[in-house]
C-alpha cells in the first residue's frame, strides 16, 4: 500500500492574529493566573489565622506597589475570565456563532473586563474597599 503525502498543519506564523485567537489564549492564561491568585488568597487567610504579626507582614506586601499591581492584574483576570465565560455560555446555547457576532462578543469581553476592573478599583481607591 502506497503512503500518500498529507499536507502539514500550518504553523502559527502562517495565521494573522485575530481577536478570537487572543481571547482564547487570554482565557487560558487568566485561568492559570486566577489559580495562582487563589493560592495567594489562601496564604492571606492563613496569615490572618496565624496572628497580627503575620497579617501585618502580608498586608504590608499587599499594600506595596507590587502587591497593588498583582491585585489589579488579578482583578482584571477575574473580570475577563468572568466576561469571557459568560460569552462561552451564551455560545453553548447556540447563539453568536456568526463571524461578526463572534468578533463583537470577543471585543465586548475585553472592554467589559476593563470597565469592571476600573469600576472595582475606583470603588476601592475611593475608600469603599478599605
Amino acid at each position: 500500500m502506497a503512503t500518500r503525502e498529507r499536507p502539514l498543519s500550518p504553523h502559527l506564523q502562517v495565521y494573522r492574529w485575530q481577536i478570537q485567537m487572543a481571547t482564547s489564549i487570554l482565557h487560558r492564561i487568566t485561568g492559570i493566573f486566577l489559580a495562582f491568585g487563589a493560592l495567594v488568597i489562601a496564604a492571606g487567610l492563613l496569615t490572618l489565622m496565624m496572628g497580627p504579626e503575620a497579617w501585618t507582614c502580608f498586608s504590608g506586601i499587599a499594600a506595596a506597589w507590587y502587591g497593588q499591581l498583582f491585585l489589579f492584574a488579578w482583578t482584571w483576570a477575574f473580570a475577563y475570565h468572568l466576561c469571557n465565560g459568560i460569552r462561552h455560555i451564551v455560545q453553548d446555547f447556540g447563539h453568536g456563532f456568526s463571524i461578526p457576532a463572534f468578533v463583537r462578543s470577543s471585543w465586548l469581553s475585553v472592554f467589559g473586563s476593563l470597565v469592571i476592573t476600573v469600576l472595582v478599583w475606583a470603588y476601592v481607591l475611593a475608600g469603599g474597599g478599605v
